[in-house]
């Protein structure tokens, strides 16, 4: 039952951060936002940061079932590419990548309430996307470099984006890099 109740409250805390973000915003604000107590969240969370680690958390894993579902829609992985920056760069995401990228800073000091998030952060990622690559036919030990490439140069283009708002510049860029990336390796002379 706790566990239930503790995934409830994670679900109104992620739509209260869809609706426009809280990193700037205090456990009671949140707690506020979301319907709930500050202590309730301290319950289920233990901090300010350790909620907002699980919120990204959560977030990242609906990224990573999107991902695997739009793969699912078209063996074309350019156009799988496409049409995962769009939702990437919707604006609407933009509090939830804000997030994103505010744990990361915290993450790259070692922050010990960025453990789970340091231990996730690429790993939950590379394995699916490399497993993406195989099914293009690309052997595995090619596959977890390009992955690993496609998770830094996606994160990358979307820090841009979301510095800059350069979109229709970052759109291109993007699928550049999605044709770049899915394109076979050339045969060796």
């Amino acid at each position: 039952m706790a566990g239930d109740a503790r995934e409830a409250l994670l679900d109104r805390c992620v739509g209260f951060l869809k609706e426009g973000g809280f990193s700037q915003l205090s456990l009671r604000e949140i707690a506020a936002g979301a319907g709930t107590s500050h202590r309730m969240l301290s319950y289920h969370f233990g901090s300010r940061e350790g909620l907002l680690a699980e919120v990204v958390r959560r977030i990242e894993a609906e990224q990573r079932a999107a991902l695997v579902s739009l793969a699912t829609e078209t063996d074309d992985p350019v156009e799988v590419s496409r049409r995962f920056w769009r939702r990437l760069a919707d604006p609407a995401l933009a509090p939830a990548e804000r997030l994103f990228f505010e744990i990361y800073a915290h993450a790259l000091f070692g922050r010990s309430w960025t453990e789970p998030f340091r231990a996730s952060v690429i790993a939950a990622w590379a394995g699916p996307v490399a497993e993406l690559f195989v099914q293009l036919g690309f052997d595995p030990a090619e596959a977890r470099r390009r992955a690993r490439l496609g998770l830094a140069a996606t994160r990358g283009l979307l820090l841009d984006l979301l510095i800059t708002g350069d979109r229709e510049v970052l759109d291109d860029a993007a699928d550049l890099f999605a044709q770049l990336v899915t394109a076979p390796r050339p045969a060796k002379p």
